[in-house]
């Protein structure tokens, strides 16, 4: 996939003030500090398009961005972040769970995990709540040229052998680097597959109907 466009659309935590489900969307999701922006950027080929910061926790909004006028990449907060309060760590489950369980145009969750560290807690309860809810999910390990590919490898076949404590099958996995742009074509190809079955769900086809 050639990226010829991508530009920025809304920032929100109301689903009811998204964009309308005419586009099939993609959300990338990750611990805080996982590098979800670089990668995002890394992706677009944008630069800041995403912004990065030293601060984890930083992204507090559902942010759409529009690629190519077909579909939109969403950049989802970070989970995990110790230093959240209480207050805004039950926000933000409840407005994410609403997202992930009610965006009807969502076509897959791309939850990235750093591939230096071993399987984390929170991001094998992550996987596990989306497998229970059905929700489609693609792992993408970061930071692969922090320590090499195969120490990377070695990670993701620790992980896998964790989260099959818990499916039967685990999905697609695919290692990254922002840096290097490893690992960009394998994610924009899976979009462009996916994207090849797109269908406009009810609530949209509705949209249309109003607005020819």
């Amino acid at each position: 996939m050639i990226i010829k466009s991508a530009e920025f659309t809304v920032s929100n935590t109301q689903i009811s003030k998204l964009p309308p489900c005419v586009l099939p969307e993609y959300a990338f999701i990750g611990r805080s500090n996982v590098g979800k922006s670089s990668l995002i950027n890394m992706l677009t080929e944008v630069k800041g398009l995403a912004k990065t910061s030293q601060k984890p926790g930083k992204t507090q909004l559902i942010n759409h961005f529009l690629i190519n006028n077909e579909w939109y990449l969403v950049d989802l907060p970070g989970y995990g972040y110790a230093q959240s309060s209480k207050t805004n760590r039950v926000q933000w489950a409840k407005f994410i769970k609403n997202y992930l369980e009610k965006r009807e145009s969502l076509q897959c969750v791309f939850v990235l995990i750093d591939s230096r560290l071993p399987p984390q807690k929170i991001d094998v309860e992550f996987c596990c709540n989306l497998g229970e809810k059905g929700i489609p999910f693609i792992l993408v390990f970061t930071k692969s040229d922090k320590q090499g590919v195969v120490k990377s490898q070695q990670n993701m076949a620790t992980f896998k052998k964790e989260l099959l404590k818990y499916f039967e099958d685990v999905p697609e996995m695919i290692l990254t680097s922002a840096e290097t742009k490893f690992g960009r074509e394998k994610v924009l190809g899976l979009i462009a597959e996916i994207n090849t079955h797109f269908q406009i769900p009810e609530a949209g086809l509705k949209i249309n109907e109003q607005h020819p």
